[in-house]
């Protein structure tokens, strides 16, 4: 069989076929001529992996980054994988709130938030101004990782509700004019998944290559973690995080080893189907996109730029234009850099990807603490670099937080949990509001672990709606919840801030609508950092609009020349006359020119 592919498409992909002898017989320019003999040949194809590969090092990642991994003959087929389609003209304005489902609102009185209790609140995410909802996975699962290992992804998990709960959120969600994005899990599923019990079978069914396994028990693994002896089927199983969750099998972009397949093998192909299966479920029940988990590591054995899985999900960004052109997707990636590439609209910003997030809200002197001891002028220069290498398309999302790591009020407080949402609210980008944070709800200390939390736990306790039994989170007695209640007989709650005008929670409503009244506030308006020491200065601006904003986390008063405008808003106290701003100690100001 004879094929003609693209050779950066084949340099891109660096050669993905280790069940086939490859034979290179022609090189004419922009396209290779390939023959492919079918029989095994592996030590071949590897030699000839390496080869591509150093070629493929040579030449500028611009020539290499619109290359599609699908094999094609002409350029209308090559022009599908371009990923020029603008992003969904909701992600124009919106403001996310995460919610931990476990954690949100009780509605049964069993001590776990539920989808009734979700549904029961959305007038409350509404009211402050939100207008998308990311929900944590709330899948049927065995509940080891807190859901993220998934026994089913076409279930509720009872403990939640029903499908049918699911759909009525989706319903209520729209009527309210906002959107709503599911938490997809895409790279393991639990050991208890039909698909797994499957695979673990000596006699070859359709799941037997649907997970990572190696041919036999006592293999190297090069020092991947395995399961080993669960079944008798001769090979260890990958894993991918806890021992509870094998990782599915979306193939190897580097292919080292005999029982590591290629990412075109029949099982990899088997398991992106059955993903795009997933997505197709839950879009036409009425979901608006998805969260995606763990994204950057599908693909095994990628190269630094992690070139697999852009090709992957460029081809589940294929899917959804052709299926589901308004379904946004936001990953779990943490270096922009790469995820736009791969065709996603949205992607956070994390700690553990050298984006000096941290440095900003949680390490020993953040930013935005009102010592003035934090350094902001890594992060603008890791910030500048993410946009410059994505093209400036997508949105490079900050949140205030996640399910992950701590919660923001642990480092920082009073005006200073304000002033943080100065930055958050006034950046490009979709920012995320992660539950509790608009009230600066408090990591509790000392928890005992729960579903895989540990150190995570303290950032996962139930919602606090007022003063009343369990914070008005559930009305079960207070032994049988989640996870403990906040002990501190001053934490703050919903119910108290909404009546003080003075609350974190107003400060973030009023912040809110003034990016939702200000296209120039807006996710897609460019950013500028024009001072990055104390104050912090930005300017904001799109055609229609400029606006700047100085933010002063530090006790004295600092004076800023601008150019002539208007103060446009003010977080605590700030003038401006003749050109001048002055802003006093932690305050901000935001000036339309």
């Amino acid at each position: 069989m004879s094929l003609k592919i693209p050779i950066c498409d084949l340099l891109f992909a660096t050669c993905r076929y280790r069940t086939n002898n490859i034979d290179i017989i022609d090189l004419r320019g922009y396209f290779i001529s390939i023959t492919f003999i079918r029989r095994k040949c592996y030590w071949f194809c590897k030699r000839l992996l390496i080869i591509l590969d150093d070629i493929r090092q040579m030449l500028p990642y611009s020539a290499l980054a619109s290359c599609s991994t699908k094999m094609c003959n002409n350029d209308t087929e090559r022009n599908k994988y371009n990923m020029t389609k603008k992003q969904p003209k909701w992600l124009d304005n919106a403001v996310f709130y995460q919610i931990y489902p476990q954690s949100f609102k009780d509605s049964n009185g069993d001590g776990i938030g539920d989808l009734p209790g979700i549904i029961e609140k959305l007038d409350y995410i509404r009211e402050l101004g939100c207008n998308a909802i990311w929900i944590n996975p709330c899948f049927d699962s065995p509940f080891n990782d807190a859901g993220y290992d998934i026994r089913d992804y076409k279930q509720v998990a009872p403990r939640y509700g029903t499908n049918e709960d699911l759909k009525r959120l989706f319903a209520e969600v729209h009527s309210r004019q906002m959107h709503i994005i599911l938490d997809l899990v895409p790279g393991h599923t639990s050991v208890e998944h039909p698909w797994f019990k499957q695979s673990m079978k000596t006699k070859e069914n359709a799941y037997t290559d649907r997970y990572i396994w190696t041919d036999h028990v006592f293999m190297n693994t090069d020092g991947m973690n395995t399961l080993r002896g669960i079944s008798d089927r001769d090979g260890c199983a990958i894993l991918n995080f806890f021992s509870s969750q094998p990782a599915l099998n979306y193939g190897y972009y580097h292919i080292e080893h005999s029982w590591q397949q290629g990412m075109e093998d029949s099982g990899p192909l088997a398991t992106l189907e059955a993903l795009k299966d997933i997505m197709r479920f839950w879009l036409k029940m009425g979901c608006d996109g998805f969260r995606v988990d763990m994204a950057a590591w599908c693909v095994k054995n990628d190269d630094e730029e992690r070139s697999g899985n852009i090709a992957l999900w460029k081809k589940i960004r294929l899917f959804l234009d052709e299926e589901f052109p308004e379904a946004a997707m936001v990953s779990e990636w943490g270096n922009p850099d790469q995820s736009l590439r791969g065709g996603f609209y949205m992607d956070f910003q994390l700690m553990e990807q050298g984006t000096h997030y941290e440095e900003l809200f949680r390490c020993e002197e953040p930013y935005f603490s009102s010592r003035g001891k934090g350094d902001f002028s890594e992060y603008a220069k890791r910030y500048y670099k993410s946009v410059e290498a994505s093209g400036g398309k997508g949105l490079i999302c900050i949140p205030s937080g996640n399910h992950d790591i701590d919660r923001l009020a642990r480092r920082l407080c009073g005006k200073e949990l304000k002033l943080a949402f100065c930055f958050l609210l006034s950046m490009p980008g979709a920012p995320f509001i992660y539950y509790g944070d608009e009230i600066g709800m408090h990591y509790v200390e000392g928890l005992v672990s729960k579903e895989g939390g540990y150190q995570r736990t303290g950032s996962r306790s139930p919602m606090q709606w007022n003063k009343e039994l369990n914070a008005g989170f559930s009305s079960a007695a207070p032994e049988r919840l989640y996870i403990p209640i906040d002990p501190d007989p001053y934490r703050p709650d919903v119910k108290s801030q909404l009546e003080e005008e003075s609350s974190l929670y107003r400060e973030v409503q009023r912040l809110i609508r003034l990016r939702l009244d200000n296209i120039a506030l807006q996710s897609n308006a460019k950013v500028e950092f024009v001072e990055t020491g104390y104050p912090l200065v930005l300017k904001r601006k799109c055609d229609e609009q400029e606006i700047t904003v100085i933010i002063n986390p530090t006790m004295e008063s600092r004076e800023v020349v601008v150019e002539n405008g208007r103060l446009l808003y003010i977080s605590g106290e700030a003038s401006l006359q003749n050109g001048r701003c002055l802003v006093e100690g932690q305050s901000a100001a935001f000036i339309e020119h």
